[in-house]
């Protein structure tokens, strides 16, 4: 068996693949506001990179300081440890979380806390396939300081029944655009994945390059890079649920949070929050002050004694050789 999983490895990589690039995008970047990066790849000429995120600061006259914390929902263990260190020297920190309203702070073992069922799903899909942590396990969310920031389960669906929005809607409808605009979905180097000898060309260096890992994640970091247009629709006209009305259900309590006198407050959302609250804002008085700091999200700079997707699963083709044939099954069970 063990050799046959590894001869079927390799179509579930690229099937995966797909999925992955939309969730991790629609979910975590957007470039609606060109002005302000939120999520950035940086290219280390050597076949990988980091994958960043912003933390963006602004001030209003009155000396309170909002900073904007992009996150990527699954990214290296030691990202989060880095985001925390940085959370205990804020007053409050907004954050995003659909959950039930009489739901208190999840501790780290409380993983379906998310109310967006599928999403949850694939970004705990995605944490195992990339092999990386996952948020709300990399972030204690009992902290003092912590406040949640989001709707609540009951009116998050009841407002997405309202306008006929789910999550399956909402993909069609970004494939719709990408299918558009496929220049907008390019490959490393700017040709359009509507390229099929680029595209194999990429794949094949994909599967025959050392570090399989780090290969798929840079894969997939890219197109992370350069999609930032992909939450077409979700701050557009109308807005959306699962952005636009989240995003002023957090300004709400950012309100109250300031009202109540603290002076150093966070919004930790996902990226693709990221310039809608940014617009939001600044509408409120506040404007950007300092430099945008920037944390690593994905460490992917290539191992060259890791092994290729080829060589491991040549190498579980030849361990396949050398274990005993399965015994006969004449009553056909499975």
């Amino acid at each position: 068996m063990k050799g046959i999983n590894g001869l079927t490895r390799l179509p579930r990589i690229f099937l995966s693949l797909v999925v992955c690039v939309w969730l991790v995008v629609t979910y975590s970047a957007s470039a609606a506001e060109k002005e302000t990066q939120f999520m950035r790849f940086v290219d280390d000429n050597a076949g990988g990179g980091k994958l960043q995120t912003a933390i963006v600061t602004y001030t209003n006259p009155a000396g309170v300081k909002i900073h904007l914390v992009a996150a990527v929902h699954v990214a290296d263990t030691v990202y989060y440890k880095d985001l925390a260190k940085t959370f205990t020297g804020y007053d409050a920190l907004l954050y995003e979380m659909v959950k039930p309203k009489d739901m208190g702070a999840p501790g780290r073992e409380a993983v379906r806390a998310n109310g967006i069922d599928i999403v949850h799903i694939l970004q705990k899909g995605l944490k195992t396939f990339l092999d990386l942590d996952y948020q709300l396990e990399g972030i204690d969310y009992t902290k003092k300081n912590f406040v949640h920031a989001d709707m609540d389960r009951a009116a998050f669906e009841k407002a997405q029944a309202e306008r006929g929005e789910s999550f399956e809607t909402l993909m069609l409808q970004q494939l719709l655009a990408a299918m558009k605009n496929p220049q907008a979905h390019a490959l490393p180097g700017g040709d359009a994945v509507e390229d099929p000898e680029k595209m194999l060309k990429e794949l094949v260096k994909l599967v025959t390059r050392p570090d399989m890992e780090r290969q798929v994640k840079t894969f997939v970091a890219r197109q992370m890079d350069q999609m930032q247009d992909a939450a077409m629709g979700l701050d557009g006209p109308g807005g959306s649920v699962i952005l636009t009305e989240r995003n002023k259900a957090a300004l709400k309590v950012l309100d109250e949070t300031i009202k109540a006198g603290k002076k150093k407050i966070t919004l930790f959302y996902g990226a693709a929050h990221m310039p809608d609250l940014s617009k939001r804002v600044r509408e409120m008085g506040f404007k950007p002050s300092g430099p945008v700091e920037w944390k690593a999200a994905w460490d992917l700079h290539i191992r060259a004694d890791q092994p290729s997707a080829v060589e491991k699963l040549l190498n579980d083709f030849i361990d396949a050789l050398d274990e005993p044939e399965a015994p006969a099954n004449p009553d056909g069970v499975f």
